[in-house]
C-alpha cells in the first residue's frame, strides 16, 4: 500500500533537529564606487556604502544580510556608520547564544529591547533568513511562502541632472535590453525646469519605454498639483511621493490621470494601514528595509493588496544583498503591478560576489540556491572594506 509523503516545512525542520545557536555577529563598512553621480532632491551620491552583517552560527552556517542608505544621513535616521553601531553594541549581545533557526522569536526579541532602527533590523532579519534557508536547503522566497515567478522586470533610474545625458543613457539601456521603464529623480531644480526635464526625455524614447518620476518629498502641496498635471500631459505615468504628509497624498490621489505613489510615508505595516484607511495612493513601493525588514514588508504588501493598492518593488539602492534579498520577496508576491526597481548593483562599478547576478531581457533572474543563493567573494569585500585594503594601498598625500 502506497503512502504519500508530505515535505517538511522549515518551521518543522527546525523544530526536528538540535537547536542551533548564534556563536558570532560581525559587521563591516563596504565602500563601493558608483558609474556616476546620482542626483536626488536630497543628496547627490558620488559612491554607496555598504554596511554588511554576517551570523555565524554553531552548526557551521554563516547567513548574511545587508544595510544601505540612501546619501548617508540625508534620507533618514539611519547610516550604514550607525547601523553597525547598533548592531555591534546593542543587537549582538541579545543574539549570542539563541536559537538561530527561530527567525521571528530572534527578531521579537530584538524588538523589544531596540526601538526603531528599522534598517538595521532589516539587515540582521536577512542574515538569519539566508542562515536558516542553507540549514533546511531552501531559498528565502520559499521561507517566505513561495515564489510565484522566476524574473522580475526592473526600472533604471536616471539620476545625472543632465538631460541630453539621461537621454543617452536611456537610448544604451534599451540598446543592452536592459531596462525599458525609466525613473526620473526630480525635485532638486524648480518645478519648470524639472517638467520640461521629463517632457523633453519622454518624447525621445516614445512609445519604446515607460517614463516615471520620483519627487522624495521636495514639492509643496500646491507644486504637487501642477506638478502632477503637468508630468500627466507629458506623458509620465507614475509619481512618487511628491509631498511629504500622508494627509497631502491622500489630497491629490486620483485628481490627475496619473498614478500616485507613496513611499517615503510607509515605515511599516502600522504606516500602510493608516495610508490605505485615507485612500492615500494608487501604489505602495515596499521595500524592507523601511519597513524593517521582510517579514515586515511582506505584511505591508498584504494591505496593500486589500486594500486594492497595486504594489511596487522599490530599492534603498542596496549593493547585492539586500537586492536580492528583496527579490526573493517580491518574488512571492500574488501581484507586482509596477514591477521593481532593483538595479542598485548596476550602479556600482565593483562586483562583491563570486558570480554576478543575472539581468537580461529587462528582468532580474532570482537565484534558486539555498538562502539568498549568493556567494560573496570574501577578497573583494576585505579590498573595498573601510581602512581594509583598499585604504591601505591608497599612498597617503
Amino acid at each position: 500500500m502506497n503512502q504519500s509523503v508530505t515535505p517538511l516545512s522549515p518551521a518543522t525542520v527546525a523544530s526536528s533537529t538540535p537547536p542551533v545557536f548564534v556563536e558570532r555577529v560581525e559587521t563591516v563598512l563596504v565602500d563601493l564606487p558608483t558609474i556616476r553621480p546620482h542626483k536626488l532632491s536630497v543628496a547627490t551620491m558620488n559612491g554607496q556604502t555598504l554596511m554588511l552583517v554576517k551570523i555565524l552560527c554553531s552548526d557551521g552556517v554563516t547567513g548574511v544580510g545587508e544595510g544601505t542608505t540612501i546619501g548617508g544621513l540625508a534620507y533618514g535616521g539611519e547610516s550604514p556608520e550607525s547601523m553597525k553601531l547598533a548592531i555591534d553594541t546593542y543587537f549582538a549581545p541579545l543574539m549570542i547564544g539563541q536559537d538561530a533557526s527561530r527567525v521571528q522569536a530572534l527578531m521579537t526579541r530584538i524588538g523589544k529591547m531596540v526601538k526603531d532602527n528599522r534598517f538595521a533590523k532589516s539587515a540582521v532579519e536577512t542574515a538569519l533568513l539566508d542562515a536558516l534557508g542553507k540549514r533546511v536547503g531552501l531559498p528565502v522566497s520559499e521561507l517566505l511562502g513561495g515564489r510565484r515567478r522566476e524574473r522580475l522586470p526592473v526600472a533604471w533610474t536616471l539620476a545625472s541632472g543632465d538631460t541630453a545625458r539621461d537621454i543617452a543613457e536611456a537610448e544604451r539601456m534599451l540598446d543592452l535590453r536592459r531596462h525599458r521603464i525609466f525613473k526620473l529623480k526630480i525635485g532638486a531644480k524648480g518645478l519648470h525646469e524639472d517638467i520640461a526635464h521629463v517632457a523633453k526625455i519622454k518624447r525621445a524614447l516614445g512609445d519604446r519605454a515607460a517614463v516615471r518620476v520620483d519627487v522624495n518629498m521636495a514639492w509643496s502641496e500646491t507644486e504637487a498639483a501642477l506638478g502632477m498635471a503637468a508630468l500627466a500631459d507629458a506623458g509620465c505615468e507614475l509619481v512618487e511621493q511628491p509631498v511629504a504628509s500622508a494627509a497631502a497624498l491622500s489630497r491629490l490621489v486620483r485628481r490627475f490621470p496619473v498614478a500616485l505613489m507613496a513611499d517615503e510615508s510607509l515605515t511599516g505595516p502600522e504606516s500602510a494601514f493608516e495610508i490605505a484607511c485615507a485612500h492615500g495612493a494608487d501604489v505602495f513601493a515596499i521595500k524592507i528595509e523601511q519597513n524593517g525588514g521582510l517579514f515586515a514588508a511582506q505584511r505591508t504588501a498584504a494591505i496593500a493588496d486589500a486594500a486594492g493598492i497595486e504594489l511596487y518593488g522599490g530599492t534603498m539602492l542596496e549593493g547585492a544583498v539586500g537586492t536580492i534579498a528583496s527579490a526573493h520577496l517580491f518574488a512571492t508576491f500574488p501581484k507586482l503591478q509596477w514591477g521593481t526597481e532593483l538595479f542598485g548593483p548596476l550602479l556600482l562599478t565593483e562586483e562583491i560576489l563570486r558570480e554576478p547576478l543575472d539581468y537580461s531581457d529587462f528582468e532580474l533572474s532570482v537565484p534558486n540556491g539555498p538562502g539568498l543563493g549568493l556567494e560573496l567573494d570574501e577578497d573583494r569585500v576585505a579590498f573595498f572594506a573601510r581602512d581594509g585594503l583598499a585604504r591601505k594601498s591608497t599612498p597617503a598625500g
